[in-house]
């Protein structure tokens, strides 16, 4: 914690207590109905809150037992302290106690001995706390008391009464528990008393003569002793102090002089501690130095110390030697120093309460400079000043004699909302009976904490507020109305207020951003339930001038600037501002997709959508966008928050799941269950320097905050964790009201009467370090800014992501020389010099085309097969390669890498000097493939797993698209000693990506016969769904004929005899089936249905019970082939629902490629997949198909593949809107970008070809055409500008295709390519496929002359055109 605010300390007498307790300063003061004690001036040891709304009106502290009580106007409470042995003090109610106060308010407490409490309100009453609560004595009163003190050892009381001149001595005659009995004496004044105060001894033990102070009305503090112990009185004037006459500065004449005055006590007790500590902390020099002499030789004195203060920042201290001696020198009181420039600010509310102020000395404490002063100004503050006794005694000028360590303040009740200002340097607090404070962040020596600024008293209620020009105006928003404050000095004015009608309840205000940079004029709106607003325009003096200026400014005015009608309110949540997230007041003057939101709003359905605005003056209105809509599928959301950087938390309608989306992409990043932990009921955001978001998430005692991290889909990694727990039950038992970030990173947070403010460090968990990429001597990085910025932010080119991605991108040319690069710079490198993040290559090194090396003369590249030797640069990563650079990194600290990500590195390398031994005879997908296959066992294998886990579609659709299938099967069976069994196969997902049948069933047979032998006992159960899906049953047959162990023999020869082709023996298979359902058997039950030929019952069996999608695909491809009606129908009702479900464009594309429909496996893996299906169907609301992990990157390397690898596929990319396929790129760009793969988000939008349109042969021009298709939100294309209108988020009509408005028979999709490719397939179905033949036919015999008159048909339709790749860089700031 960097600093509390522990609460408004009442405006008592008695509100403050101290004491040193076991060498421990404790102090404790009230505020409202809460009681709050320190051990220092930021360490809140605890704070109790009384269930009763009556606040506290007095606290004492027992130096001797360390108990504390505290009072109302009725009660007493008594605390006893706990845990103090086990290092976590705390106090405990141990009773209460109830005065006869005849209705008559409690005013004081005072400790006797035998922890006795003394309490005074029209009686003065002594209770007994230590074995029960008792009255022990009580004695009636005239006037009813104000102020009654023990003195040290309990043997008299001093009380004085409201506005009495009498102090009343108690002396006590009798001690016990029946008879308690005093008599008393009177001290006369002139006029009022307004405190007393008895000399401590220097132990509790030490017999010494009572001493009194007293503080008069007329500036006068007398001294009162037991001169004459026989005389009448009880005590008798020894000295009085002129406080007017002790403070006469000379370089002010008499008429300009102050006669107010403030003074104090010091003991010599806390004299002589402070002394020793002000010597044990002085240095060599110091010691030389007068002040520490000087101070020396006063301590000797032993005398007591009144220190004299007036508004002006005069002291004058005073010491009295031999206090009580009959015969009083004129040297027993002496002036100390005398000194000016003490700045306490005392006095600043002249004429009120709040003008009274109250000092407490506090010595003794070791750990700081042994002096502090607590200044308790009866405004709600108490100023911790801190200083050496030596320099505040100093006779020399000096200045900053005593510092000022902290503010104590806050509210007088609990506090509700909290809101702050866009950069974050103030907020605003209020609590529900309408008490409100701004709070400034104040460079200085006061910066790591909030200074009030300005209080507004108002007892209207408070529906919301806004706070404009840092802290200097504030709006506040009630049912009816709207108020307008000038929160400039101590005590805020109300300067206008405009009443308002409107339909439905306001929702909220919101600060709209302006264009202009001068903040003289603000436009808040608000927007009620209805979605109708009103906005209203504050003009206010510029910032520019200067302060003498600003403050004598008239020019402040509220008025009406329009209203807003955003739609209906049908089905409306609520609408709320976005957090600004340290984001500028100002925005460009464009109203477009790429400006900042300003607020967001959200429904019962779920729907979140994201809104701008734009401010025109001129034509007095406001334009709003709808920048984005996101459908959550989460119901009745409880609890929102955005922040202007598209980020959305949402809470479900228990309070208790969390999920966080990103609503540029419409896409939830993260989803987290809490149980047992309350309600959520607060978010916000925060944003670091180079805009990576942070999150804290409140709940009634704790706040957790999480920040994003890096996209991982190669391991499918959480996009948001946890970095730190602040818990706030130890602190205050009262829950979290509200919680708000200041733009310095610190996190504020209400509690009560209570502003906790949190700094930026944290405390790293072990799960974050390996990310963090630390080595062993810089884990002291806690600055929770720094901490995002590693989590997040490019990677160098030699991180394992980005290895890894560069390769499933087709870069392996090179990724080879980054590696072989590393190994260089490896071999001289010593642990803590710097590393490139590039390794020393040009940045345009990463996105030239890739070469393919097996083209390259066999002269310049190195074979596997040659040695490498370490005298020369290899160039080529193989297997000699890669154990060397291994080698390196098992005993080389490389920079910018985890210990784990060394680990993955090395494995990534170890596979693609495998990938490389066979690189001649394999392609580019079946590298892809192999290199992940590796990885994937490696990670598996690390893990130690009884069944690895299957790998993912991703690998499986590389491979499926490979042509090199039987040399990956060869490798796969080699991997698992050539003996693979199912579980084998599917976690190579093999039986899904072998395309060739016949294979596939010589494969399945292999699996069959291995299923069979992997047990001593041979059991044909293992193999017989296996043999059945071969439809080989005499070779099943066979092997039951040698089970002769088997029960199961005699009955199941038997049956397996008869002719299956025969209706009755098939209802027979299928009874055993049924039968071994029943008994769980599921795997035998469906071999049993492929028996009785019912290939769907075994399919599903399979799918449903035995959970084994693979294998129920498995079984219906060997038992039908691929263009079975089993297998069509299982791709079309369960493959293809379950990919939409999930989001999987890889299973879609997959499924999609296998039912020959190769136009949809293109557009699934740009276009939702719901509206391919069977017929199309509703966006499901499951949120893991809306998880961020279902746009992987990669697949834009796959459709840039598939899109030219046959006319059936171009078709498909032709169909997908061009709209969409910017999206896509664009979005993918972005994707890599939250990887940390940047380089490669440039490589994508310099290099992407966009698909022309197919040439004008004879269609017309469509009226329905891409004219008005806005391409892209944020520049035109190649020219297109004049054609565009401006772009809209929603679109009220079909998308169009690049396809719109030709006739498929005149167009061949191959011209929509730039480079014209001689491998594209010619698969389009036999009708469209004529007119494409044609087409051709009439392209090839085409002359100059056809040409001519085809061109003069007509013009060329306007349609999409490529995107310029300048326009695509612009969007991402390259």
């Amino acid at each position: 914690m960097r600093a509390v605010l522990p609460g408004k300390p009442a405006a008592k007498l008695q509100a403050i207590s101290t004491a040193l307790w076991n060498s421990r300063q404790i102090i404790a003061y009230i505020s409202g109905n809460g009681l709050i004690i320190l051990g220092g001036p930021h360490d809140v040891l605890q704070t109790i809150y009384h269930e009763e709304e009556e606040e506290l009106v007095a606290v004492t502290i027992d130096e001797v037992s360390g108990r504390i009580a505290a009072c109302t106007e009725k009660l007493v409470y008594v605390y006893k302290p706990y845990g103090q042995d086990e290092g976590a003090l705390k106090w405990s109610l141990q009773c209460t106690l109830t005065p006869d106060t005849n209705e008559t308010p409690l005013a004081t407490l005072s400790w006797g001995i035998e922890e006795e409490v003394l309490t005074g309100a029209s009686a003065l009453e002594l209770h007994a706390t230590n074995n029960r609560a008792e009255r022990l004595w009580q004695k009636s009163l005239a006037n009813p008391v104000k102020i009654a003190q023990f003195s040290y050892d309990a043997s008299l009381i001093a009380s004085t009464g409201l506005h009495d001149r009498l102090v009343k001595i108690w002396r006590r005659l009798s001690y016990g528990t029946f008879d308690v009995r005093f008599d008393y004496a009177y001290l006369s004044h002139p006029t009022t008393v307004t405190g007393i105060h008895w000399r401590k001894p220097l132990h509790r033990e030490q017999q010494i003569e009572h001493v009194l102070f007293t503080i008069c009305a007329d500036n006068k503090v007398r001294v009162w002793a037991a001169i004459d112990p026989h005389g009448l009185q009880i005590l008798q004037q020894w000295a009085e102090i002129n406080l007017v006459d002790s403070i006469q500065p000379r370089s002010i004449s008499l008429a300009e002089q102050s006669k107010r005055r403030f003074a104090f006590i010091l003991d010599s007790k806390d004299l002589r501690l402070a002394t020793e500590r002000a010597v044990e902390h002085a240095s060599e020099q110091d010691k030389e130095h007068h002040a520490i002499s000087h101070l020396t030789d006063i301590a000797n004195l032993c005398p007591e110390v009144c220190v004299v203060l007036d508004d002006r920042g005069h002291m004058s201290a005073w010491g009295l030697e031999n206090v009580g001696c009959k015969a009083r020198k004129t040297t027993d009181i002496f002036n100390i120093v005398h000194t000016e420039g003490m700045r306490f600010h005392l006095g600043l509310f002249t004429g009120s309460l709040e003008d009274n102020v109250q000092l407490y000395p506090i010595c003794g404490d070791g750990e700081r400079s042994g002096f502090s002063l607590l200044v308790h100004h009866f405004d709600g503050r108490v100023d911790w000043l801190e200083g050496g006794l030596d320099k505040l005694f100093d006779p020399s000028p000096q200045k900053g004699r005593l510092q000022l360590e902290c503010t104590w303040t806050g509210h007088s009740a609990a506090i509700k909302k909290v809101n702050r200002t866009v950069s974050g340097r103030a907020l605003v607090s209020r609590t529900a009976d309408g008490e409100t404070i701004v709070w400034v962040q104040k460079g200085g020596p006061l910066e790591k904490t909030l200074q009030r600024h300005s209080m507004i008293d108002i007892s209207e209620h408070i529906h919301r507020t806004c706070i404009l020009q840092e802290g200097s105006y504030v709006i506040l928003l009630h049912h009816d109305k709207v108020s307008l404050w000038d929160t400039r000095e101590k005590i805020a004015i109300k300067v206008a207020d405009y009443p308002y009608t409107m339909r439905g309840k306001p929702l909220c205000l919101i600060l709209l951003p302006e264009v202009e940079t001068d903040q003289s004029i603000a436009h808040i709106a608000t927007v009620s339930s209805e979605m109708k607003g009103i906005v209203w325009e504050v003009i206010m003096p510029s910032e520019s001038r200067s302060k003498e200026q600003r403050r004598h400014s008239q020019t402040v005015s509220l008025r009406q600037f329009c209203t807003v009608d955003l739609g209906t309110g049908d089905d409306l949540a609520f609408v709320l501002p976005v957090d600004p997230a340290g984001s500028a007041p100002v925005i460009s003057g464009f109203l477009d997709t790429f400006a900042r939101d300003v607020a967001i709003s959200y429904t019962r359905s779920g729907v979140v959508k994201s809104w701008t605005a734009k401010v025109d003056r001129e034509r007095r209105k406001i334009d709003w966008l709808s920048t984005s809509a996101v459908e959550t599928g989460i119901s009745e959301p409880s609890l929102a928050s955005g922040s202007s950087i598209r980020k959305t938390a949402l809470v479900d309608a228990k309070k208790t799941t969390l999920t966080i989306w990103d609503t540029r992409s419409m896409q939830l990043e993260y989803e987290e269950y809490f149980e047992g932990s309350g309600p959520i009921q607060d978010l916000d955001w925060a944003t670091t320097p180079d805009s990576q978001s942070i999150l804290s998430v409140g709940f009634p005692h704790r706040v957790i905050i999480y920040c994003q991290l890096r996209y991982d889909y190669l391991e499918a990694g959480p996009s948001w964790a946890s970095i730190r727990e602040i818990r706030l039950r130890d602190l205050t038992p009262h829950p979290i009201g509200d919680s708000v970030w200041l733009g310095s990173g610190n996190l504020v947070i209400g509690a009560g009467n209570q502003l906790f403010v949190h700094d930026k460090r944290v405390t790293l968990s072990e799960s974050l370090i390996p990310d963090l990429r630390l080595s062993a001597h810089e884990k002291q990085l806690h600055d929770m800014f720094t901490v995002v910025s590693r989590l997040n932010g490019p990677l160098p080119v030699y991180h394992p992501q980005f290895v890894s991605q560069s390769l499933l991108a087709g870069k392996m040319s090179q990724m080879q020389t980054i590696i072989i690069e590393l190994l260089q710079k490896l071999k001289f490198f010593t642990e803590g010099e710097p590393l490139d993040p590039l390794l020393d290559q040009a940045v345009d090194f990463f996105w030239e085309d890739n070469m393919d090396r097996s083209r390259t003369p066999a002269i310049n590249r190195r074979t596997s097969y040659v040695d490498y030797t370490e005298s020369e640069k290899p160039v080529a990563v193989t297997e000699e390669v890669a154990a060397a650079l291994n080698e390196k990194l098992t005993e080389t600290k490389v920079p910018l890498l985890s210990s784990q990500e060394q680990f993955r590195l090395a494995d990534i390398i170890e596979c693609m000097g495998t990938v490389e031994k066979h690189r001649r005879s394999i392609d580019d997908n079946a590298a892809r493939f192999l290199l992940f296959f590796r990885q994937h066992a490696i990670l598996s294998s690390s893990k130690h797993l009884e069944e690895s886990p299957p790998i993912s579609w991703r690998e499986v659709t590389w491979a499926y698209h490979s042509d090199s299938q039987d040399i990956l099967v060869d490798l796969v069976n080699r991997h698992f000693n050539s003996r693979m069994l199912w579980r084998h196969a599917r976690e190579s997902g093999m039986f899904m990506w072998m395309s060739d049948v016949n294979a596939l069933r010589a494969q399945f047979e292999v699996i069959a016969r291995n299923e069979y032998t992997k047990t001593d006992e041979k059991n044909p159960v293992d193999c017989s769904l296996y043999y059945l899906a071969l439809r080989k049953k005499a070779v099943l047959v066979g092997l039951w004929r040698m089970a002769t162990w088997s029960r199961e023999q005699g009955a199941t020869q038997k049956l397996l005899a008869n002719n299956f082709q025969e209706q009755r023996w098939k209802t027979a298979a299928q009874k055993n089936a049924y039968a071994l359902m029943g008994k769980r058997r599921f795997e035998y039950a469906a071999a049993f249905f492929l028996l009785s030929d019912s290939l769907k019952d075994a399919v599903n069996v399979i799918a449903n019970q035995m959970q084994d999608l693979q294998l129920a695909i498995a079984v219906a491809r060997v038992y039908e082939g691929d263009n079975g009606p089993v297998l069509q129908a299982f791709l079309e009702d369960k493959v293809l629902p379950l990919a939409a479900e999930q989001g999987n464009r890889w299973q879609a594309t997959w499924a999609f490629w296998m039912l020959q429909q190769r136009d949809r496996a293109v557009r699934s893996l740009v276009s939702p997949i719901h509206i391919l299906l069977f017929p199309p169907t509703s966006p499901v609301g499951n949120l893991h198909a809306k998880s961020f992990l279902t746009d992987d990157p990669a697949l834009v390397v796959l459709y840039k593949q598939l899109r030219e690898k046959s006319l059936q596929t171009l078709k498909g990319a032709a169909m997908i809107p061009p709209r969409e396929e910017w999206d896509f790129v664009t979005h993918t760009a972005r994707l890599y970008g939250r990887m940390g793969c940047d380089l490669l988000a440039l490589d994508l939008v310099r290099n992407w070809e966009f698909l022309p349109p197919p040439p004008a042969a004879s269609a017309p021009a469509p009226s329905d055409s891409l004219s008005s298709l806005p391409l892209s939100p944020a520049s035109p294309l190649d020219g297109t500008a004049k054609m565009m209108g401006p772009p809209s988020p929603v679109r009220s009509r079909a998308p169009p295709s690049a396809l719109n408005g030709y006739d498929l028979k005149d167009i061949d999709p191959r011209k929509m390519l730039r480079r014209r490719s001689s491998l594209v397939v010619a698969d389009l179905p036999s009708p469209i496929r004529t007119g494409f033949t044609n087409g051709e036919q009439s392209s090839s015999n085409r002359t100059e002359k056809g040409e001519e008159q085809t061109q003069s048909k007509g013009p060329p339709p306007k349609a999409f055109q490529e995107p310029d790749a300048n326009s695509l860089l612009d969007s991402f700031g390259f």
